[in-house]
């Protein structure tokens, strides 16, 4: 009996040992208290001064949570304190009204120091086409960002774009199987052919030069969803002004009734 007994704390001490030894660093192991508690989100990221003090919280809480779940890696470059958290706020804002979300098709976001190829390296002069994408494959469960694309879409709060926001915006198009441009988990059956109808009218004006949504948009329904993201959390009262239709349309998916963001 009393064998028993040291073998089973034993076991229980291996366990939690184990755990902690697994356990990914959160954002105070991670040393970024002392940016959560500066001004820093405040002068990089607009989305931040909508909230109320309850809600900053909560926003504070997914980003550590967010932090805790995903590793974030360099690959030909230093990647700051900064830059991490600038990721995990791009990955905050579009499922912040959702509680308990999780991007369980995300383990690692590779950081690039420049644009980044099809072979995932960073790359000059000629093809620096790719800022950022979302992998598959054998690089499934991976996100590829080039770092001066990130900073760049933090720090320029008015051109409407975001390449953070537009990957994890991708991501969140994924989970329900198909990278199409309707996201599923977000939106409700009766609204998928008046979105598809939309997406169609704005591709098409931004085809002829009627639209000020970015020309990268007439890509696919794919790339439209995620640009038009993009400019709707960027610059959501001037998305709202010029496209009412569509923004009432986003707002169902990324506001919806009902969701509290931190139940």
């Amino acid at each position: 009996m009393i064998f028993m007994i040291f073998v089973l704390i034993a076991l229980l001490i291996l366990t939690s040992v184990f755990l902690f030894r697994k356990r990914k660093p959160t954002v105070k192991d991670a040393g970024l208290d002392n940016l959560l508690s500066s001004n820093f989100l405040d002068e990089h990221v607009a989305f931040m001064q909508e909230l109320t003090a309850d809600e900053r919280i909560v926003f504070h809480q997914k980003l550590d949570d967010f932090l805790a779940c995903v590793t974030i890696t360099g690959v030909d470059t230093i990647v700051t304190p900064e830059d991490k958290l600038l990721i995990a706020a791009g990955a905050v804002i579009p499922i912040f009204r959702f509680a308990n979300w999780k991007y369980y098709n995300l383990k690692e976001v590779l950081v690039y120091s420049d644009a980044i190829n099809t072979n995932f390296q960073s790359v000059e002069g000629t093809e620096r086409d790719i800022l950022g994408m979302v992998g598959s494959g054998y690089m499934e469960g991976k996100m590829l960002l080039s770092k001066p694309a990130l900073e760049l879409g933090f720090a320029n709060k008015s051109d409407k774009r975001n390449t953070v926001i537009h990957e994890f915006v991708h991501l969140i198009d994924k989970l329900d199987g198909d990278t199409d441009g309707v996201p599923e988990l977000l939106l409700q059956k009766q609204y998928v052919l008046p979105w598809l109808d939309m997406i169609h009218k704005e591709m098409e004006k931004i085809r002829t030069g009627e639209s000020d949504i970015d020309v990268y948009g007439y890509t696919n329904k794919t790339e439209f969803f995620a640009v038009a993201a993009e400019y709707f959390f960027e610059r959501p009262d001037l998305f709202r002004d010029k496209h009412p239709q569509l923004y009432g349309l986003m707002q169902r998916m990324f506001e919806p009734p009902g969701r509290i963001s931190g139940e």
